[in-house]
């Protein structure tokens, strides 16, 4: 059990990343730092898009327009810290021999 945990939570540190990497590089591509000219960057650009857009649909249905501030991003970074918690304190509950609820 403690090994499904930790793969999870692993997992969710991949998506954090993820997340992050696609946020730092909208920044630069808004500010034109770099351009999706690059077949490199539009290429990565894409692929983030497609790995998170199914991540942040539901979201962004839930949410209000904020015009051009997504923040369904920032939603889901949270709902990863949360649930990151969650699993933590699971794993800690299992390894000092506690029972796992239901």
């Amino acid at each position: 059990m403690l090994t499904l945990i930790d793969i999870a939570r692993i997992l969710l540190s991949v998506l954090w990343w993820i997340l992050i990497v696609q946020a730092i590089l909208s920044w630069l591509i808004a500010f034109n730092v770099i351009n999706t000219q690059n077949d490199f960057v539009r290429s990565l650009w894409n692929g983030l898009g497609t790995l998170t857009e199914p991540i942040y649909r539901p979201i962004r249905r839930i949410l209000p327009d904020f015009g051009a501030l997504d923040v369904s991003p920032i939603v889901v970074l949270i709902a990863i810290a949360i649930l990151d918690r969650v699993l933590a304190g699971l794993a800690a509950n299992i390894a000092s021999g506690g029972a796992v609820p239901l």
